[in-house]
């Protein structure tokens, strides 16, 4: 049957068409009898707050009476209840600032013709002399063993107490102390730390305040066994020795966030959660669950992008963890950008007891470097140890490349034993304001072909930030110096022909700003870009926070001067300088840095984008 449109009924048409019309008629001004426009609602008071500045904005915020400004039908007997409240409630709000003797007047006038509000109150505000603290007692119970850990503890409780004599006494500053010491002591050795009690006796003639807590520490607590909940396909002692808790060691909640990021960094879970067992169980050895969710045995990353040394970015990564027969971990990538394309994999075991681990890797890549297109290969094998704040690892590498190009150097081999050194103290692993890292590599190798010369080669990376700020700040105010340094050297005979992949090269985003990508390196007779067996970088970087109207923003603006050098001679390190400015914003995922920058020799403006740090 062939199908014929139908046009819609009349009366769902003229009920939907209905409908619109009374929405729409909310949307109107409401209009009285006549047609006109209906008044708005009038006030049934005004209300002037005459107080000092420091207690005004709480009164005006938190002042019951505010509620009942717009109530049209308010009579007056019940505004008459309101306002003998208002004196009560006035006196708890500006008690809780430490002004127990306050002075408050209420006066209530009927308003001139053409007021907005029949009525007008004034609460005028002597708040008198501010409450502060005469004395501070901090007491614990039971008293701890003189010379004991929990005794110089409790002193460090005691000396950082926040609420000291000489302080005016408010209830947030009052909560806050309390809660600043029993955190104290939950963090470290205590986790079921408690207030036993707390007094505050507050003599409002004087206008003094005596204080008085008493903390239960509870019993001293030790790191006992690891408990995985929820783990299924991997293994359960290399979890441990991923984890790295110390069994045995005194209960500290800083190493128990440890032990969880670890965990939760690892690529092995989804989400990780660990908590103290307390419940019943001896504390020289109190459980620790982990409760885990795995993350899929494989996975495939598809990503893209964009920056100002290599352009348009694509790549595409895969991870197993854990391959069948071996139960490493294979992570295989592939790269494509404007100036390299590189496909590689590596692939890693669990650590062991000692923290240490086995890892294998190759990679093939076509990258330029210099004025040459280079086709490299690596094959490196060897161990490796992430530890707190230091990082090992050693390893036996074959390089290989080829260059293409007009007076291309040699292809070369060369077979070498690489050592690596890393030290990371900063403040915060993602957004650092503080601290400082020092890297340093070693190799040890023989060239293959065309002939076997021996080499050394060494790097070493500096970076340091200083507060400019007196300590204390808070770290979103403290502008600071940001200072770097980097320095390499390839020490072999003049005619070896080492890989042009193990010579340096420098310039672009994270090195001498002003530059593009690796466009900084020792020159030939021709004008030919190359790399060189000696490396000098140095950058000093201003950075300042942004604050707008009195608050601290996750923005920063920064002045920065770089400059690095490359050649095949000590005596021929000619620095490039590149001067610019640029701002910072705190993202969730790290610091996203935007810079203009101006390449001093080269005489050309550059824009650098960069997210995430790393060193």
């Amino acid at each position: 049957m062939p199908f014929r449109p139908r046009t819609p009924a009349p009366w769902p048409a003229l009920l939907f068409a209905s409908l619109l019309g009374l929405s729409g008629c909310s949307l109107l001004p409401a209009q009285g009898a006549d047609g006109a426009d209906a008044p708005p609602a009038r006030a049934a008071f005004t209300l002037d707050i005459q107080a000092p500045a420091a207690v005004h904005a709480l009164l005006e915020r938190h002042l019951e009476l505010q509620r009942f400004r717009q109530q049209e039908d308010l009579q007056d007997s019940e505004l008459d209840r309101l306002l003998a409240a208002a004196h009560t409630d006035a006196r708890a709000l500006l008690a809780t600032q430490g002004h127990f003797a306050p002075t408050l007047t209420v006066t209530q006038t009927a308003a001139p013709a053409g007021a907005p509000a029949p009525r007008a109150i004034v609460l005028t505000v002597e708040p008198g002399p501010q409450t502060r603290v005469t004395e501070a007692e901090i007491g614990f119970q039971p008293p701890p063993a003189d010379g004991t850990p929990t005794q110089r503890q409790q002193e460090r409780v005691r000396d950082g107490w926040l609420l000291a004599p000489g302080q005016p006494f408010t209830q947030a500053g009052w909560d806050h102390a309390k809660q600043q010491g029993l955190r104290a002591l939950q963090t470290l050795r205590h986790p079921t730390a408690r207030i036993a009690e707390s007094r505050a006796e507050v003599d409002a003639e004087r206008h003094q305040a005596r204080l008085s807590v008493r903390y239960d520490p509870g019993p001293a607590y030790r790191f006992g066994p690891l408990r995985l909940q929820g783990l299924e396909r991997y293994d359960p002692e290399g979890m441990h020795h991923l984890a790295r808790l110390p069994t045995g060691a005194e209960y500290s909640e800083a190493l128990l966030l440890d032990a969880q990021q670890r965990l939760a960094s690892s690529g092995y879970f989804d989400a990780v959660f660990l908590t103290l067992d307390t419940e019943g169980t001896d504390p020289q050895a109190v459980p620790v669950v982990a409760q885990v969710r795995e993350a899929p045995l494989q996975k495939l990353v598809f990503g893209a992008g964009l920056s100002t040394d290599s352009g348009a970015r694509l790549s595409l990564d895969h991870t197993h963890n854990r391959l069948p027969g071996i139960g490493w971990r294979a992570v295989s990538k592939l790269a494509l950008d404007n100036k390299a394309q590189l496909l590689g994999s590596e692939w890693t075991a669990l650590p062991g007891a000692t923290g240490w681990r086995w890892f294998g890797g190759a990679q093939a890549q076509r990258e330029a470097i210099g004025s040459y297109q280079v086709n490299s290969g690596r094959l490196r094998a060897g161990r490796s140890q992430a530890g707190d704040s230091i990082d090992r690892n050693h390893a036996l590498q074959y390089d290989y490349a080829h260059s293409q190009g007009p007076d291309a150097p040699p292809s070369s081999a060369a077979l070498s034993a690489q050592f690596g050194w890393t030290a990371r103290h900063f403040d915060s692993p993602t957004t650092p304001t503080q601290g400082h890292g020092l890297a340093a590599e070693l190799g040890l190798g023989t060239t293959l072909r065309p002939r076997r010369d021996p080499f050394v080669r060494m790097l070493a990376r500096w970076l340091h930030y200083h507060p400019l700020a007196p300590a204390g700040a808070e770290p979103s105010r403290q502008g600071r110096l940001a200072l770097r340094a980097e320095a390499g050297a390839v020490l072999a005979r003049a005619e070896a022909q080492i890989p042009v992949t193990q010579l340096f090269l420098t310039g672009g985003d994270t090195t001498v700003r002003g530059y593009g990508y690796r466009a900084i390196g020792a020159r030939t007779d021709h004008g030919q870009l190359f790399g060189g067996r000696y490396l000098a970088v140095a950058s000093a970087e201003w950075q300042r926070p942004i604050v707008l109207q009195g608050n601290a923003t996750d923005w920063e603006s920064t002045l920065f001067i770089d400059a690095g050098a490359v050649a095949d001679q000590p005596g021929e390190l000619h620095a490039r300088v590149g001067v610019g400015t640029g701002l910072r914003w705190r993202s969730p995922v790290g610091p996203l840095q935007a810079d203009l920058a101006w390449g001093v020799q080269s005489r050309q403006l550059r824009l650098h984008l960069r997210l995430g740090f790393s060193f």
